[in-house]
């Protein structure tokens, strides 16, 4: 009796996971989706909540190009130029096998120089509402 209950917890526990691999599983065809801009979640703040990535009329675009391959938070960890994205892309061109993006260049362009471009930070924000003490002191 101990052993089929055994038996039926793993067909419980392999039947899970091949449900949640199935769920989360890529187009079979290998191919980028065309996304309608309805289906992605967004939040209040502007940030798209499936991929991380701001929010704007090109997003679908960009998400069906470049999620394709690779995950958003390539592109929410780096910032580069106009320029700087472009050589990205002409090097996943010729290396990585990226697909010519025809007219969606220069939309995927527009977008990466509008929202993941360069920041200038001088320095660090001073620190602020800190409880400084000290060393020879212990907190109370």
């Amino acid at each position: 009796m101990k052993k089929h209950w055994y038996t039926v917890i793993v067909i419980v526990i392999v039947l899970g996971l091949l449900g949640a691999a199935c769920q989360s599983s890529p187009d079979q065809s290998g191919t980028a989706l065309a996304t309608d801009s309805t289906a992605l979640a967004v939040s209040t703040d502007s940030i798209d909540t499936a991929t991380g990535l701001i929010v704007d009329n090109a997003l679908p675009i960009v998400v069906g190009n470049c999620t394709a391959c690779h995950s958003a938070q390539l592109i929410t960890q780096n910032r580069a130029t106009r320029e700087g994205w472009h050589s990205m892309i002409v090097w996943m061109q010729e290396t990585q096998k990226l697909w010519d993006l025809g007219e969606n260049e220069a939309v995927i362009l527009d977008y990466l120089e509008k929202h993941y471009a360069p920041e200038n930070i001088g320095r660090r924000r001073n620190l602020e509402n800190i409880e400084w003490y000290d060393l020879g002191e212990i907190p109370s």
